[in-house]
């Protein structure tokens, strides 16, 4: 994608309902997340469509209120 944003892990955070650090890295240790592409000077960020698309990826949850 030509005008891909790069996001920095606090950004990416946000857009996937706030894990913590430690979460987020367990999941790319698991290959449960998409690694982060690093940027030099130890900076690591993520490319804004690959985001998306693991979002897009997960499956939708659905709420259903409890007959009585």
């Amino acid at each position: 994608m030509v005008n891909d944003r790069i996001l920095r892990r606090t950004e990416v955070q946000k857009m996937i309902g706030n894990p913590s650090k430690a979460t987020l890295y367990r999941w790319i240790k698991n290959g449960e997340f998409p690694p982060p592409r690093r940027l030099g000077g130890g900076s690591v960020g993520w490319l804004e469509s690959t985001i998306t698309d693991w979002m897009r990826s997960r499956p939708v949850a659905y709420f259903c209120e409890k007959e009585d």
